[in-house]
């Protein structure tokens, strides 16, 4: 016998051997991904039974877990929560989640709208969108990220009775990113050809908007999960905060904060470009103060096209530069 003779008995048997492994890997891979299915389902229905014990009813009509065996996907057709004792309720459309094996850590959400939502303290509001994705990479114990995006969104009031609903607002897109950062909670968002509508603010017109925010939540980390009753002892840094529309543009960074009595402390610099314009869209959106606002704003040019100021908050008391301008009450 020849040693390539020798050769083919042994490679065979390696063959057999990696095809069994691969088949048995297989086996131990479609259990578990059947025994996460049938676990989503049964934690689902267990928590479904938990809220209507306590008068709340919740649902995800048709749960559905699909995607073998190259991703998990969890889908229903509907999303609805309603708590009679408060006089809570929140519906929206068709639900997806999907996470990749490759990734298994990062799934991707979308929601279809409309989301309907009933507040006490507030009107019915009905707020829908073209496209709504969350992406969210999951660790422990908190998430690391969570990211929204929006296109295509607008809102508006949703009467109970026969009455015509009101035009709130709608905006090209809108995103907003959360993330901790130690025991802090970083947030980024943004919007973009913001239109809100007139009937919602008394009457007043404002031209489409464009915005972005950069800021920190103080202690965010330990605020998750508790019903925030109260602004006092909260703070936040802005890094960059700023509302545009055309030429016009007001820029604000800075420390915010509210003390034990509710008062506000602050140190804001706030940069404008283009004085005029600002006034402008101000002098619309507040038509009583528009000569008050002309003038103040007159005497920003000769500071330049792009002025910079410190409004400083002491106590509840604020100040542009050493210009004194009342009294700010205090916050619940």
């Amino acid at each position: 016998m020849t040693s390539s003779d020798e050769r083919q008995p042994s490679n065979l048997r390696r063959l057999i051997w990696l095809a069994a492994f691969v088949v048995v890997l297989f086996a131990i891979y479609s259990g578990g991904w059947f025994y996460l299915a049938n676990r989503v389902r049964s934690e689902a229905d267990k928590a479904v039974a938990t809220l209507n014990k306590t008068g709340v009813e919740a649902g995800c009509a048709n749960l559905q877990v699909s995607g073998y065996p190259l991703s998990f996907t969890v889908s229903c057709d509907n999303l609805a929560y309603e708590d009679d004792a408060r006089n809570v309720a929140a519906s929206a459309g068709s639900f997806k989640a999907a996470a990749q094996i490759i990734q298994p850590l990062s799934p991707v959400a979308n929601l279809r709208g409309p989301l309907r939502t009933s507040v006490p303290g507030m009107a019915p509001l009905w707020i829908d969108w073209d496209n709504l994705q969350a992406n969210v990479k999951l660790w422990w114990p908190l998430p690391q990220r969570i990211a929204l995006e929006a296109e295509g969104l607008s809102g508006q009031t949703d009467p109970a009775d026969d009455s015509d609903p009101v035009q709130l607002f709608s905006a090209g897109k809108a995103a907003g990113q959360l993330q901790p950062n130690g025991a802090d909670i970083d947030y980024l968002g943004s919007f973009g050809d913001l239109e809100i509508d007139p009937g919602a603010i008394g009457g007043r017109v404002l031209p489409a908007l464009d915005a972005s925010g950069d800021a920190t939540l103080k202690n965010g980390v330990a605020l998750i999960g508790t019903q925030l009753k109260s602004l006092r002892g909260q703070a936040i840094e802005i890094r960059n905060l700023y509302l545009s529309s055309g030429t016009a543009r007001i820029t604000v960074s800075g420390p915010l904060s509210v003390d034990a009595e509710g008062l506000v402390n602050a140190d804001l610099m706030i940069r404008l470009k283009d004085p005029k314009a600002v006034a402008a869209i101000l002098g619309a959106a507040i038509p009583e103060q528009k000569s008050q606002i002309e003038q103040g704003f007159s005497a920003l040019t000769v500071l330049g096209n792009e002025p910079s100021m410190l409004l400083t908050v002491v106590k509840g008391k604020p100040s542009l530069g050493f210009i004194p301008l009342g009294k700010i009450k205090p916050l619940d």
